[in-house]
């Protein structure tokens, strides 16, 4: 990739923009390789598992309402939309499970944000495999040095959604480097793209978090066909006086997103998701595992639960007594009576009404205390359990250290996709699209993967 050094003359955006634009297929390793092709194989998962919500049924019907040219599939669905319109509906789909992947750069559902966007886009123009996925690399760092700028006060003060406001400029600039625009016009799609990012983290536990998702991808989409058209906007969006940076962090420091970021590549922190529930109470739900592994604690024997966690997890995931499978996703203390229970978290039914509220874990999550500190990562969590026979025991687990072993987690990642998605196309389709999305860049037109996602 392009040394810094040699991108300094410009403003922030621009030098973004200079360095994602010029990405090349054989800039990115294989071990690079191998991530994106997992983040693709977990977004396809999530998409289709989550193409059956309601939330994704009326965005459909408001989408196919409106009408356009059916250039893009839906997955999941039948039938296609324009570019646009199947971006908001795929990325709502893939985000509605709270299922799919997150980087803390960000921080973050990085892919949600720009495949439905890229793909939708590569569809219509019947793009190969081999420039999605270098426009989904150089979207992905893009948007992960958007998101290191404006850390930490985007998110955990002021209260945006990153994966709505930071990903449209993810998807923007993957749609960009997929249509091959200048740098200049790279940097006006940018543009566009900020001015429309918008997302709130008030709204988590209703539908309008996954629309968050759907919106950024739509966002990017239209912002890179706009600049390509003609459109204009200011190619300084991120650092010029009212812009993005300013009107949205307290802290903004351009230096972060020039920051190498470990292993070269930000896509090698992705961290994915084997719990269907806000990342931020993975770490809850292990800690109470390893209790329940190590020391034979059920239910039964729980006098107390203390979990100390991180301060801002306070203001992402802590509604007390859900009574909906969405708000059930950002409880935890559900989350860590769920762990000690022994239910399965990776199930997309656990997540309903009437295990929220089904008496016995109710009993048992109202025994649990949270100490929210300050300056602990928020990924973090120790478990401290007083037993009735006045024994205390803890465990405690980092969910944000990403794996070591890329061969096994793309096992893990193989089972995840097929019990998410024989269940909607049946065993020998899911089969069909691991393989191609295995040899992804090896691929001809990506129209015959979208093929494989549709009803």
């Amino acid at each position: 990739m392009n040394a810094i050094a040699d991108l300094r003359p410009h403003g922030l955006t621009q030098m973004l923009a200079n360095r994602a634009q010029a990405l090349t297929l054989v800039d990115i390793p294989e071990e690079t390789r191998a991530w994106a092709r997992q983040c693709i194989l977990d977004y396809t998962a999530c998409g289709i598992a989550g193409a059956s919500d309601e939330l994704v049924h009326i965005l459909l019907a408001e989408m196919q309402e409106q009408g356009g040219k059916e250039a893009a599939s839906v997955m999941g669905h039948a039938g296609k939309l324009p570019a646009a319109a199947a971006a908001i509906v795929n990325g709502a789909a893939a985000h509605a499970l709270d299922f799919d992947d997150v980087n803390l750069a960000m921080p973050g559902h990085p892919s949600v944000a720009i495949l439905p966007a890229l793909l939708a886009l590569a569809e219509e123009r019947g793009s190969s495999c081999a420039d999605v996925l270098t426009a989904f690399v150089a979207g992905y760092e893009l948007q992960c040095r958007v998101g290191r700028a404006i850390a930490p006060g985007h998110y955990d003060v002021l209260g945006f959604h990153s994966t709505a406001t930071v990903g449209s400029f993810g998807a923007a600039a993957a749609c960009a480097h997929l249509l091959g625009l200048n740098p200049e016009t790279f940097a006006t799609a940018l543009g566009i793209a900020g001015t429309q990012a918008a997302g709130l983290k008030s709204m988590f536990g209703t539908m309008c978090k996954p629309l968050h998702a759907g919106k950024a991808a739509y966002n990017g989409v239209m912002a890179a066909k706009l600049a390509a058209r003609g459109f204009t906007s200011r190619t300084d969006v991120l650092e010029c006086g009212q812009g993005f940076a300013k009107t949205h962090s307290p802290d903004f420091n351009p230096e972060r997103a020039l920051e190498t970021p470990v292993g070269g590549w930000y896509i090698q922190s992705n961290l994915f998701k084997y719990h269907a529930a806000c990342y931020m109470v993975h770490s809850s739900i292990d800690s109470a595992r390893k209790l329940r592994e190590q020391f034979g604690v059920t239910p039964d024997r729980v006098e107390r639960v203390r979990v100390r966690l991180d301060e801002s997890c306070d203001r992402i995931c802590n509604i007390p007594a859900p009574v909906t499978g969405l708000e059930a996703k950002f409880s935890l203390k559900l989350a860590t009576a769920m762990g000690l229970s022994g239910i399965d978290t990776g199930r997309l039914s656990t997540y309903a009404t009437d295990v929220a509220c089904e008496p016995g874990l109710v009993a048992l999550r109202d025994k649990v205390e949270l100490d929210f500190q300050v300056g602990i990562p928020s990924t973090f969590a120790e478990i401290e359990l007083l037993l009735t026979d006045g024994k205390t025991v803890t465990a405690r687990h980092d969910s944000g250290i990403p794996s070591t072993d890329v061969a096994d987690q793309g096992r893990r990642l193989e089972e995840k996709f097929n019990a998410l998605v024989e269940p909607v196309l049946g065993s020998n389709r899911a089969s069909a699209l691991i393989s191609d999305i295995a040899r992804f860049e090896a691929l001809g037109d990506v129209r015959n993967l979208m093929a494989l996602s549709g009803r």
